[in-house]
């Protein structure tokens, strides 16, 4: 059976360690791998995509491979073919699948039948990816030693915050999530996370403030409005950093709404590295999909 990455849980601590320092080397020798040469990983993008298609499509080229990026309606998917049928053929053909998926119960289908490794790109519970990066610049900044770095997450309790929860957890991160009543994760599978409904606790002697975006893709217009009235509280300001430990830096898995869950001023300024993290999905991901297929 192939082995596949769909919540990060997959990972040994000893195996996330090794995929952040086999990433540390891929980000300062790009072509180092040559895993994918003459290889295909098809990718399948159900939602739309900026920084997942970006950093895996280049990710997979500089293996050496060819990213076949496929979307819902270029699939017979659309037209009643099984999920199992689809992961049979394309399992003929690619060394790797990656999903970014509306529905969990997909992802769940695909890396049931498919006979190679299945990543998941982000669906609705878990976005594992997204956590390496996470992880990969968090060891940037404060070192190999990620047990002795508390991480807050402050706003929306997602898949991006269980996720964050779960890997940090392998990696002995000290891991605080702050979301209102509502919006907080299911302490079932917050995965030793701190729960809480103030953002103050939750930052105070933290490494690292995060956030995501209030409102998604698939909120309605009332719906948006609810969500920011309640999430009004959780926004990543210069105030709530000066509340974390001294030189924390402020992280956002993006997009980004300026004026909502993150200022411009911190967003564009000195204190983050957010556009490190975004750079980071690429080299976290070849390390990732090595391991997967090496």
């Amino acid at each position: 059976m192939p082995t596949h990455f769909l919540t990060g849980a997959e990972l040994s601590g000893a195996e996330l360690g090794a995929l952040l320092e086999r990433a540390i080397e891929l980000k300062a020798a790009p072509y180092a791998s040559s895993v994918l040469e003459r290889r295909t990983m098809a990718l399948l993008f159900e939602q739309p995509s900026t920084r997942t298609r970006t950093s895996m499509e280049a990710g997979v080229f500089e293996l050496g491979g060819h990213p076949m990026v496929l979307r819902s309606a270029e699939l017979q998917l659309t037209r009643g073919e099984s999920v199992r049928d689809t992961a049979l053929v394309l399992s003929r053909h690619a060394a790797a699948i990656g999903l970014r998926t509306g529905s969990d119960a997909l992802l769940a289908e695909l890396a049931e039948h498919a006979t190679v490794p299945v990543v998941n790109l982000l669906s609705p519970s878990d976005h594992p990816c997204q956590a390496l990066a996470d992880l990969l610049t968090l060891r940037e900044v404060f070192g190999a030693d990620l047990a002795s770095v508390k991480i807050a997450y402050v706003g929306d309790g997602n898949n991006v915050a269980r996720s964050l929860a779960v890997v940090g957890a392998l990696a002995g991160v000290e891991v605080a999530i702050a979301a209102p009543d509502g919006y907080q994760l299911d302490p079932a599978r917050a995965g030793g996370a701190t729960l809480t409904d103030d953002p103050v606790a939750a930052v105070t002697g933290a490494h690292a403030v995060y956030t995501d975006v209030w409102v998604s893709m698939a909120d309605d217009k009332a719906s948006a409005a609810a969500r920011r009235a309640a999430l009004a509280w959780y926004r990543i300001d210069d105030a709530l950093l000066d509340r974390a430990a001294p030189g924390a830096i402020a992280l956002h898995c993006l997009p980004a709404h300026p004026g909502e869950e993150i200022t411009a001023e911190v967003l564009y300024g000195e204190r983050q590295r957010i556009w490190d993290q975004a750079e980071n999905r690429r080299h976290a991901q070849k390390a990732l999909v090595e391991h997967l297929v090496g």
